[in-house]
């Protein structure tokens, strides 16, 4: 399989992360990947997610300016990445039982073989404010 690479522009709305999640199960069905599409498709929810939060602190007035989902799908691996505007590094914390948010980089970090963040925007655009967080699931079945 040769890469391929897909990209998703993501208002800050509401319902992005259920759109973004919809969008990597669709190519990743359609690339026959379906044993990892589960998998990268809550990475997808949580990445998304935890922008749409932390970016535009909540709300869904639209007055954000959204984020960028990078998705890469290499022979031995799929790399999924959320951009945005939003300099400052995930924080992974630990959510207490009570608490309704708090889990989302822990459940990235246990369903992906790697996961960061970088600095900056996307390869090929020359933002040079924000960052991006990213994950990679291999695609070998065990």
């Amino acid at each position: 399989m040769e890469p391929h690479t897909y990209a998703l522009c993501c208002p800050p709305q509401i319902t992005v992360p259920k759109i973004a999640r919809d969008f990597v199960t669709s190519v990743l069905r359609s690339l026959d990947l379906r044993h990892i599409t589960d998998s990268a498709a809550l990475c997808t929810s949580e990445l998304v997610t935890n922008s749409y939060v932390h970016t535009n602190r909540g709300g869904d007035s639209g007055s954000g300016i959204g984020s960028l989902l990078w998705l890469v799908v290499e022979p031995t691996l799929v790399r999924i990445s959320v951009y945005d505007a939003n300099p400052s590094a995930p924080a992974p914390r630990s959510a207490r039982d009570d608490d309704e948010g708090g889990r989302g980089l822990a459940l990235v970090a246990a369903l992906a073989d790697a996961w960061g963040h970088v600095r900056g925007g996307p390869p090929g655009l020359t933002a040079r404010q924000g960052k991006g967080v990213w994950c990679e699931l291999g695609t070998l079945r065990a």
